[in-house]
């Protein structure tokens, strides 16, 4: 028990218990005047902080109730869990998280395989108990996805799945050609936090070439007789984003642009680690070579990542959205 109660004492510290019941008190007191509501975005994100705030003190609290009635049941579980928690510490771990999946090279084998880890992460994010909104989807000619872009609207969704971020290999049985041959695939995730603050990333206006076009079902039907959807090229450098997911022009443009900004924000991030390494007189690789975990389905079954070892036989398991022992020892070996 003495054990127990260091590692609940650690939590607390790490997590800033105190720290955390004053915002709860700082956001409650300003929500009790009538002028909190007249900006219906900004209460609304300040009532789903409060959620989430509530959240940890109840599990944090919880944790104190069974230790005070000195019940270990099921307590060095919880326990574990909230250790984990102390370990996104980040700048932006606690951020909403943008999440890209592109196809990689390979044709219509490589766009399947993306649509798998489509499904895959899905599945993961609702047993996570995570919102999720569908940016943009560019079908496969055949079959299967080319990319597809989501915000992950959950509690530290950036530091759960930043380690997701690589290259993913798939090798199976193809189902595409009658000899069913080997095929090895490859689709690259990017997970970039979804930034709140414009004072992170300056964008010029200038800097813009914004153009207007028309949101597409899935069947190829345009879903609006007007052009709803925006892509945005910064032209300084080349870099493009686009949104079709909501019904009017400026709000598709608002989700590009937060996209862009987290896109320049990973740009600069990019540019001072390569400098350093530089400096360190180290090699950088770029990233769709970073191959972080294999998968192979034929002529035996397992998933292993690459960074930790980690690896399970149960790879239907895994792309059923069980992620979590995968997800959780990348994170510890990373402390």
């Amino acid at each position: 028990m003495k054990e127990l109660r260091k590692r609940v004492d650690l939590i607390k510290q790490k997590l800033d218990f105190e720290g955390l019941r004053r915002q709860v008190r700082e956001i409650e007191a300003l929500s009790s005047h009538p002028e909190f509501w007249q900006d219906q975005q900004e209460a609304a994100e300040k009532m789903k902080k409060l959620s989430s705030l509530n959240k940890e003190i109840n599990e944090i609290e919880e944790l104190e109730k069974l230790l005070a009635a000195v019940e270990t049941t099921g307590l060095e579980k919880k326990i574990a869990k909230l250790e984990l928690q102390t370990f996104l510490c980040g700048k932006y771990d606690h951020l909403p998280a943008i999440f890209s999946i592109h196809a990689g090279q390979g044709g219509v084998e490589a766009m399947d395989w993306a649509a798998m880890l489509k499904r895959m992460y899905l599945r993961y994010f609702e047993r996570r108990g995570w919102g999720y909104q569908i940016v943009e989807e560019t079908l496969g000619d055949e079959a299967g996805i080319k990319s597809i872009t989501l915000i992950i609207d959950g509690s530290y969704a950036y530091g759960w799945l930043k380690k997701e971020a690589g290259t993913h290999r798939l090798v199976r049985q193809s189902p595409f050609n009658a000899d069913k041959l080997r095929q090895t695939s490859f689709a690259l995730v990017e997970v970039l936090p979804k930034i709140e603050s414009s004072s992170e990333v300056d964008i010029n206006e200038n800097d813009l070439e914004t153009q207007f076009y028309h949101a597409s079902s899935h069947g190829g039907q345009n879903v609006q007789k007007v052009s709803t959807a925006v892509r945005i090229k910064h032209k300084p450098t080349g870099i493009t984003v686009s949104s079709q997911s909501q019904r009017y022009q400026e709000q598709n443009r608002k989700i590009a642009l937060e996209i862009l900004q987290a896109k320049l924000w990973a740009l600069n991030e990019a540019k001072a680690k390569a400098e350093e390494q530089k400096l360190k007189g180290g090699r950088t690789q770029a990233a769709w070579g970073t191959q972080i975990r294999s998968y192979v389905l034929h002529p035996y079954k397992m998933v292993k990542d690459l960074r930790t070892g980690y690896e399970t036989g149960d790879a239907q398991a895994v792309l059923d959205g069980e992620l979590e022992g995968l997800v959780e020892a990348e994170l510890r070996s990373v402390i």
